[in-house]
């Protein structure tokens, strides 16, 4: 990775997506941090130093996200490097699933990561390279009781993943999805501590920085 090169990071301003940023910003990347929040995505990329930019976008709204990128060309240049990091669950048996619900993690975790790439390979195409990744979950590869939506989503994630790497390669643009195990973030604090074991064969909660 090039010192000076762009890198957007979607959901940069917590989790896993902070943790991502830091260690770029320590190899010299310039960043966007993206968020909803504008104020925590502006504290994020005033911590990393001087030249970082702080944008806030509903990645589920195409308009939005088309306005980022326009901002981040403007300001940083064309951008290297996307990572997808944003997401939300709602965790609850289906059957007590609300439809809003399902319809929220399905345009923020998915569409979401759809419209950002869309908009990331364009640039990226007239640059000839670039690299995506995509977060999803270990959720999304074996399933979990209470997040079958939220799974759904993460399993939806390696599909669009893997086609679009095939998509893209002849335009020197990689393509991955990571699929971490159950980090300790927001998104998971509210877990109960016997829930997190089960799911972890070592016992142990692992975090983001790791």
């Amino acid at each position: 990775m090039e010192m000076g090169k762009v890198c957007a990071i979607f959901g940069g301003s917590r989790g896993i997506g902070k943790a991502v940023a830091e260690l770029l910003a320590e190899k010299g990347c310039r960043l966007a941090i993206i968020a909803r929040n504008l104020e925590v995505a502006q504290n994020t990329a005033r911590n990393l130093g001087a030249g970082h930019l702080a944008l806030s976008c509903d990645v589920s709204n195409e308009q939005e996200v088309q306005n980022t990128f326009a901002e981040m060309q403007k300001n940083l240049g064309p951008i290297n490097y996307l990572v997808n990091a944003a997401g939300i669950n709602r965790d609850a048996l289906l059957l007590r699933t609300k439809t809003e619900d399902m319809v929220a993690q399905i345009h923020t975790n998915l569409l979401g990561t759809m419209l950002t790439c869309k908009a990331a390979v364009k640039s990226m195409m007239q640059q000839q390279g670039g690299a995506i990744v995509n977060i999803g979950s270990i959720v999304g590869l074996k399933g979990n009781s209470g997040q079958s939506v939220y799974s759904a989503t993460k399993a939806g994630l390696v599909g669009f993943s893997r086609s679009l790497a095939k998509e893209v390669a002849k335009k020197q643009i990689r393509v991955n999805v990571v699929a971490p195990g159950f980090i300790h973030t927001e998104m998971t604090a509210h877990l109960e501590e016997d829930q997190l074991k089960k799911a972890i064969l070592l016992g142990r909660k692992n975090w983001p920085e790791n």
